[in-house]
């Protein structure tokens, strides 16, 4: 009995390298392991033995049987792994169409950024950028907020340690260093380091202590304009707001400025405007901005003197233009990374 299950065993390994395909190594596994394999009959010949060589018996069976299915298991793989390298040996076929690949798409805010930013462009205004973080000089007193402002308190902007000292920020050790509570600081840095006449729109990334709900974040986008040159008048605030909105909004865009008061411009006004197509909110009066024309002592602190140069500035927040062209309810989807959301604005 032992030397038919050997018998047995040393065919297998004979073959079963030999086998060129998958259903070779079948037939041949099957020829001993099958319903009517050789090893299947003598495992039908156990309960004619004797008492005492069955188990013996039934443990050789099991041995060779095992060693069978491990030849088997051997003889698939090599057969699996010759025809993969039989396939990539072929010359791919360059008529085939390219596989499909999820493209990523351009966020909302960075579409309305664009799209603001290349209206200012066709005006003649260049983009300008600056440090996110930056000091209290910059953001309060050359922008002539004055010491006991609200905007200076701790419950409202995002102070660094006193003496933490930030490369390339500031020359002074002892200055104060914040999250920029707004881009105008971008127009003092851009003042200082080119003069006037300048014309530029900067957007970026804006902090405040505020509570998040469906209109309000402490992380956010803003988009300063800051025009200076000889002679500029209010009509030009007027004329370029007019423009920005026509272009943004359509024909259809009306505007209106409301006395209001802004430590870095005088006069300051609140924008409201106004247009067709923006459903429940279409043809009524919405507020939207701050603007007015350069302070005198804003100026001054840049080194232009207020009798030769004047200007006008204007901040505008991208999230809540971006909400009113594509009809959002609520500033947190923005930021909640959901691509069933984002997709929607896919260009």
């Amino acid at each position: 009995m032992e030397d038919k299950i050997n018998e047995i065993i040393a065919r297998m390994e004979k073959l079963l390298p030999e086998a060129q395909t998958a259903a070779q190594v079948s037939n041949i596994t099957a020829s001993a392991l099958g319903p009517n394999g050789d090893l299947t009959a003598i495992m039908k010949t156990i309960p004619t033995l004797e008492p005492k060589q069955r188990p013996l018996v039934g443990k050789l069976i099991n041995k060779a049987k095992q060693a069978i299915e491990s030849l088997a298991q051997a003889a698939y793989a090599r057969i699996e792994q010759a025809r993969k390298a039989e396939a990539l040996g072929e010359r791919p076929d360059i008529t085939l169409p390219s596989p499909e690949v999820a493209r990523g798409t351009i966020h909302p805010l960075t579409q309305t950024i664009r799209r603001i930013c290349d209206t200012f462009k066709k005006a003649g205004f260049t983009v300008a950028e600056a440090t996110e973080i930056d000091t209290e000089w910059h953001c309060f007193d050359a922008l002539n907020t004055p010491a006991d402002h609200p905007a200076r308190d701790a419950q409202d902007t995002l102070f660094f340690p006193a003496g933490l000292k930030v490369e390339n920020v500031s020359k002074h050790a002892d200055e104060l260093y914040l999250l920029r509570s707004h881009t105008s600081t971008v127009q003092i840095r851009a003042m200082l380091k080119e003069g006037a006449p300048i014309k530029i729109v900067a957007p970026g990334r804006a902090f405040r202590r505020d509570t998040v709900d469906a209109t309000h974040s402490a992380n956010f986008h803003q988009l300063e304009c800051l025009c200076i040159d000889k002679g500029v008048r209010l009509t030009d605030l007027k004329a370029i707001l007019a423009y920005l909105f026509k272009d943004l909004f359509g024909e259809s865009a009306k505007i209106r400025l409301r006395p209001s008061f802004f430590p870095f411009t005088e006069p300051s006004f609140e924008v409201d405007f106004m247009t067709e197509n923006l459903g429940r909110l279409s043809n009524r009066w919405i507020e939207i901005m701050g603007c007015g024309l350069v302070d005198p002592n804003v100026l001054k602190n840049v080194g232009l003197d207020p009798n030769e140069w004047s200007g006008y500035a204007f901040g505008l927040g991208v999230e809540r233009v971006a909400m009113l062209m594509h009809s959002i309810d609520d500033i947190r989807h923005f930021y909640a990374n959901d691509l069933r959301f984002l997709r929607q604005f896919a260009k």
